[in-house]
This record gives structure tokens, sequence and C-alpha cells, in this order.
């Protein structure tokens, strides 16, 4: 029986071949089979199965919500009341959140049932879920490989089968890249349009939270139901939600750019330059116009992302202190030796280096050398996207520069950042853009395609995605 795709566990559930409960088990036993891949931090299995046996209920009484029967699993960084959150963190230890964030309340009302937290990044920062407190995830394809990340622990749940789909966040890639290295489909929305009340901030003017699943119409069927305005954050798009759901058909022709600069990259390995190219030359045998274009600030997306996300990750950050809640070090003499033991000891080096990093750009003397210079360069950088996509429909390149390297390959944190190149160009220019799967190496290892599109046009980035999906 088919639990990969939720319009068949609907279909199965519907005609009463299984019952939620079922489905429950069903993932319990695959996340117990494969806990050596340390993807939940917490599973919850007795509320799992009390839930579903609520919603075998309501079903039966047709007053079952569109999302009964999905098993949803979710990023540690994502709110939901009565239940830890810790972003990866020890500076987190014990906290339990006081409330549930509205994207996973929407989901909820919908009767979806959350299996669990997943294991990510310290506050969503690196590209390899290796920077947890709790231990790096591996990835299903090959256990000695990386995951990618942040949401690492969020993309293996869905390629190892451990749930329909899970909900991740996505700063400068964070839900693209590891679906990428996954081999599933990783949606980043535009900005704005879902709420990120219930979100644990790592860079405010960049983080969105994005689904992933295993196929197109999950996907849509997620953002439909997550999305829209929220009087909790001022922030969120008012813009009306389309029914994605009905955007899945894809018909005429369409203009396709590609970056020049992104298939010349030195650093991009030969297979996932040869499968985007595959993917370009089907494009154009199927008559829609696909064209190289120049984009020479490509080579100031990495810096230009880097300073302001450091920056507004320094002042985010500035809230875990130990003295209202989380880890607080007890080896101190005075409040001053408090805070600073207590943030010392809390967060993990790589969130420590962003935030120096982020303070130093902040500070007096360097403010408008950095920041403020950085800030005009995000400017640039969106306005040349954006003109790009006034002319064209999609933007298509790969979304990793190679499939997923091995755990502890990269010890030097300017590798590691590389394996952002071609993601933070949209989470600097606020767009869509969703990674797909595009093959394997010869190692299957899975590779992925980014497509990208203009401000809040995710119906047009599902249609044309999955026209791409169904002739892979």
């Amino acid at each position: 029986m088919d639990l990969r795709s939720f319009s068949a566990i609907h279909e199965h559930v519907k005609n009463g071949r299984i019952s939620c409960k079922e489905i429950v088990d069903h993932y319990l036993s695959i996340i117990e089979q494969k806990s050596h891949l340390n993807v939940f931090l917490e599973v919850y299995e007795g509320e799992a199965k009390a839930r579903a046996e609520e919603i075998d209920q309501k079903i039966q009484q047709g007053k079952a919500g569109r999302l009964a029967g999905m098993v949803l699993g979710l990023k540690d960084v994502l709110c939901y009341k009565g239940h830890h959150v810790q972003a990866g963190s020890k500076i987190l230890d014990n906290f339990q959140s006081q409330f549930t964030g509205t994207a996973v309340q929407r989901l909820l009302d919908e009767d979806a049932i959350i299996i669990g937290r997943q294991n990510c990044d310290e506050f969503a920062m690196g590209s390899s879920t290796e920077n947890s407190a709790f231990g790096p995830t591996r990835n299903d394809a090959n256990p000695e490989h990386v995951p990618g990340g942040s949401s690492g622990g969020s993309a293996v749940s869905v390629q190892a089968g451990m749930c329909t789909a899970a909900i991740g966040s996505d700063t400068g890639g964070s839900v693209r890249q590891p679906a990428a290295f996954c081999g599933v489909v990783g949606l980043k929305p535009t900005y704005s349009r879902v709420s990120r009340y219930g979100l644990i901030a790592y860079a405010s003017s960049f983080d969105i939270i994005g689904p992933f699943t295993n196929n197109m119409e999950d996907s849509a069927l997620l953002l439909e139901v997550m999305a829209g305005a929220d009087d909790f954050d001022s922030t969120v798009s008012h813009q009306e939600v389309p029914r994605y759901t009905q955007s899945l058909q894809f018909n005429g022709k369409v203009r396709v750019a590609y970056l020049k600069e992104t298939l010349e990259s030195e650093g991009l390995h030969p297979e996932v330059k040869s499968k985007t190219l595959e993917t370009l030359q089907f494009l154009q045998q199927e008559g829609h116009t696909v064209e190289a274009v120049d984009f020479p600030l490509l080579r100031y997306v990495l810096p230009t992302y880097y300073l302001l996300t450091m920056a507004e990750a320094s002042s985010n950050l500035s809230r875990y202190d130990g003295v209202k809640y989380g880890y607080r070090s007890f080896q101190t003499a005075n409040m001053e030796s408090m805070y600073k033991k207590t943030r010392t000891e809390g967060f993990g080096e790589e969130v420590k280096r962003r935030i120096m990093l982020g303070t130093f750009v902040l500070s007096a003397s360097y403010y408008d050398a950095y920041y403020t210079k950085a800030q005009k360069v995000r400017k640039l950088l969106a306005d040349a996207t954006r003109k790009i996509l006034k002319e064209y429909d999609f933007i298509v390149l790969p979304t990793t520069p190679t499939p997923a390297f091995k755990l502890g390959e990269h010890s030097n944190p300017l590798e590691m950042y590389l394996a952002d190149l071609f993601t933070v160009q949209a989470s600097i220019a606020g767009v869509p853009a969703i990674s797909i799967p595009n093959g394997t190496d010869v190692h299957g290892l899975p590779i992925g395609l980014q497509v990208i599109t203009d401000l809040f046009q995710e119906d047009k980035l599902f249609g044309f995605s999955q026209y791409l999906l169904e002739n892979k």
C-alpha cells in the first residue's frame, strides 16, 4: 500500500482499507527501524496514536478535515504548545513551547497528525545537520553522507518514509538544499506567504516555513493550508491564497532562463551539470524558449547573504541569556559571568561564530562599511533577479553544486557555506523556489534541480515543476 502520497492515503482511508491508527503504527515502525539515521529528537508515540483514533471517529462521522490521514514531522524550530522545542541547541534545554505557531495550528485544524520533532542544525545555521547539539542526521541513501541542512532531519524523514510529509524552514536554502541531497520535493514559498509566528528566528528578513514532500500535489496542498494573513505576524502578506492544488496542470510554452555562471562554476560537480543540461535540452526539444543569461552578480550572493543573516542572528539570539528560560550555567560568580558562561556553554561553535561576526558587522565602526553596504547589494541582487523574471517565466539551475558530501568532509566553514551557492539568490530576492529530484549520481546519491519564479507565483511554479517531474 502506497503511504508516500497523501492522495493515495486519503483514498485508502476514505474506502476503509486503512485507518489513521494503522498509518501511524506503520510510520512508528519505520522510525524505530531507521533510528540509526538520528532523525527524530522526540517521537510523540502515544499522542499520535490517540489523535489518530480521534480522527478515525471524525472520518466515520463525515467531519474530518482536509488533512485527515496525513502524518507530519516538525523541524525543531517550530512551536507546538506543551511540547519541547530547542532549535537543535543546548541553550534551550528543557524548554516547552507556551503556544502553537500559526502554520502548525492550521495543519492541526485540518486534522493532520504530528508524529514528532526533527533534528536540525543549531538555530538553522548549517548546510549538513552536523551542527546539532544532538549529533548529526544521516542520509538514508548512504548513511556515511550528510542529508544537507539545516532541515536535514525533516528531509530524511520524508526520504526514508517515516512520515507523509514534514515542515521545515528555509533561510538561505535550508529546505531546498536537503531536499536535493535526499531526493524529495522541497519548497521555499515567497517571503511573507506563510506566517512566521511560532518559528524560532534565525534571520527574520529571510526566514520562511516550507514543506518537504514526495510529490508536487502534497506540497501544493500543504502550502494552501498554511499560507495566508495572520493577526500575529505583521509582516505576512494579505494577498489571497490561490487554490494551489488546482494549479498542477501545465499547458503552453514558457520562457526559461539559466544562469551561465552557475553552469560554468568551478565547483560544479560534472554529474550535477550533466543532469541540469539534460533538463534544459528536454525543454528546448519540447519547444520552450531556453536561453542563457548573464548574472555577473552571482559572486556577491554568498557574502551578502552571510553578512546580513549573521547580523540578524546576532540580534535575534541575544534573548538567550539564561535569565528567563533554557540552559543556565551555575559555575558563575555574578550576573555578568552568568551571561558569558551560559552563552559560551549553551551555544555550539557555528552559532557562536555567526553571533560574533554579526555583532562585528553591526558595531558602530563597521556598520556602514559592512551592514549598510550589504543591504544596498541585496537590493541590487533582488532587482537583477526580478528583472530576469520579468522577461522569463522561470529560472532553472542546479539546487546544489554537488551531491551529498560525506560526514565530516567539510571542516572548513567556508567550504560548508559554498553548499548554499545556488540557493541564496532566491532568498535574497524573496521569490519562491522549489527543488525537485533530478536523478542520481553513479553512487546513487540524489541530485536536485531548482526552479525559481517571480513573487507570489507559486501556482505557476507547481504546474511547471509537476510537468518536469512527469517527464523525468
